[in-house]
């Protein structure tokens, strides 16, 4: 597997899920990503600066172009923190002083970090779509309500690959009428 595939396999995936998710300028796309499991080694155990840098590289353009901001979930060692643009968060949001590393955050947060123009880090966001590549568990970071969104892309190098998208909550009962706009699927309607 070359860097060159990995970054390729990450465009398509992000192309196909940007299809399906209806995201807007604004959003926030959060990436959870194992380099150890890219690379075909057991989560922690082998990080990669370049396969995060293909990976950065298959995502920052897209999502750059259409005003998505970028988000990295770190690793279990920071408590999965965010790293983010400030310029993503609302005003007053409370950050935390952490500067990602390949073994405290990850090489993939570490690239974002380095790459941002004002990179933050945040215990927590909410998220309007993302990519869990590797099974790092990006769940937390998803507003609600996630739905899972069903690619063509299954790995990233050799990590399993999930992709979610977010739609707002219905609320009201058997005697709603829902936005079919906002919803970006189908609707099971029971009579």
């Amino acid at each position: 597997m070359t860097y060159q595939e990995i970054q390729e396999q990450t465009a398509r995936a992000l192309e196909e899920l940007l299809a399906a998710s209806r995201m807007h300028s604004g959003d926030i796309f959060i990436v959870g990503c194992s380099t150890s499991e890219v690379m075909g080694q057991h989560i922690g155990k082998g990080s990669s600066v370049e396969a995060a840098r293909a990976i950065y590289d298959g995502l920052y353009p897209a999502l750059h172009a259409r005003g998505i901001f970028l988000a990295a979930q770190c690793c279990e060692h920071l408590n999965r923190a965010v790293i983010v643009e400030r310029a993503a968060l609302p005003t007053g949001t409370e950050i935390c002083n952490v500067v990602p590393q390949l073994h405290a955050g990850g090489a993939f947060a570490m690239t974002v970090y380095q790459n941002a123009s004002e990179p933050v880090a945040v215990e927590s966001i909410r998220a309007a779509g993302g990519m869990d590549i590797g099974d790092t568990l990006i769940g937390m970071h998803l507003r609600s309500v996630a739905v899972p969104v069903r690619i063509s892309v299954k790995e990233i190098g050799f990590a399993h690959l999930v992709c979610a998208r977010t739609r707002p909550k219905f609320i009201g009962g058997a005697r709603a009428v829902y936005d079919s706009a906002l919803i970006g699927g189908e609707i099971a309607r029971t009579e």
